[in-house]
């Protein structure tokens, strides 16, 4: 007759291996994991392999997790360490690879941190196709006042209310919306901009999205929801007024294929795309991660700007 419990050398029988892989896996979303992994391998592998396998996980299971009580196991079958953690209720269901991340809503801040911390959680892939990017369909008219945003449904449309609050010494044309005139200390140059409102001179200063709307079309933009769009076009965490050919200068590139001029400045522009991809789930390109990863090395301590 086979022995019960672990037998020599510490290895657990067919029997006492399912009977304790069961309540594992009923206690512990760690080990939920790994037998999921080992039932999706089901057809590669031998009985007597997944048998080894189970006892293999259980061993490192009650070793790792502590105390397991087992109905009718030997005493010998149990650890003594703490007690699992109780999960009952909370185990993560299963995704399958097409499931789409969870987005965040409008006005939850991104992840609370370092940026380079926050930087490592980000999705890594490749981008996606333009085909079918359009502006205005895609992420709603420019600069509308309608959107979920701190600033959003005052009155003011979105521009006029970054250029109000990135600039010093506002004039207004009227009322206190339309912005007439100001200086701005350019982040991404380094000077002093004196904009005046004009058909020739508003260029001067731009607002950018520190990520480019079409960098958020290829980064997962397709799978945010018509609402998300609009709000992560008019977030002032995505939004700041900069010099208007700088701005032009970075069309859609990511942080890999353009940095500000300003050096100084990088730490705080790269932290900011960032907490924008982290806010609303988007990916980076491997090439992006890099570039990002090598300005933020210099300032680990930056943290992810919040609006």
């Amino acid at each position: 007759m086979a022995k019960r419990g672990r037998g020599k050398g510490g290895a657990i029988s067919a029997g006492m291996a399912i009977l304790l892989a069961l309540v594992l896996y009923s206690q512990w979303p760690w080990f939920h994991q790994k037998i999921d992994q080992l039932h999706d391998r089901a057809g590669s592998v031998s009985p007597s392999q997944a048998v080894s396998e189970l006892g293999s996980l259980a061993q490192r299971g009650t070793s790792a997790a502590g105390q397991v009580s087992i109905p009718g196991a030997p005493s010998g079958a149990r650890t003594a360490s703490s007690p699992i953690p109780s999960t009952a209720g909370s185990v993560p269901a299963r995704t399958g690879p097409a499931s789409q991340p969870e987005v965040s809503s409008p006005g939850k801040g991104p992840d609370t941190g370092s940026a380079i911390g926050t930087l490592a959680g980000l999705v890594v892939k490749g981008k996606g196709p333009m085909t079918g990017y359009d502006r205005v369909g895609d992420f709603g008219p420019a600069w509308t006042d309608d959107n979920d945003n701190p600033l959003g449904r005052n009155g003011c449309d979105t521009r006029n209310d970054i250029l109000a609050r990135d600039m010093t010494g506002d004039k207004f044309t009227s009322g206190h919306c339309v912005v007439a005139a100001g200086a701005l200390a350019d982040p991404y140059t380094g000077r002093v901009i004196a904009f005046v409102r004009g058909a020739r001179t508003s260029s001067a200063v731009q607002v950018d999205h520190v990520v480019a709307l079409g960098n958020v079309f290829v980064s997962g933009g397709p799978q945010l929801t018509a609402r998300q769009r609009v709000n992560i076009a008019n977030d002032p965490l995505n939004l700041l007024a900069v010099d208007g050919p700088a701005n032009e200068a970075k069309s859609d590139g990511n942080a890999a294929e353009w940095l500000p001029p300003n050096k100084a400045f990088r730490c705080s522009y790269v932290a900011r795309q960032v907490a924008v991809k982290s806010k609303y789930h988007l990916s980076v390109t491997q090439p992006e991660k890099d570039a990002m990863a090598r300005v933020l090395t210099g300032c680990p301590g930056q943290p992810v700007p919040t609006e």
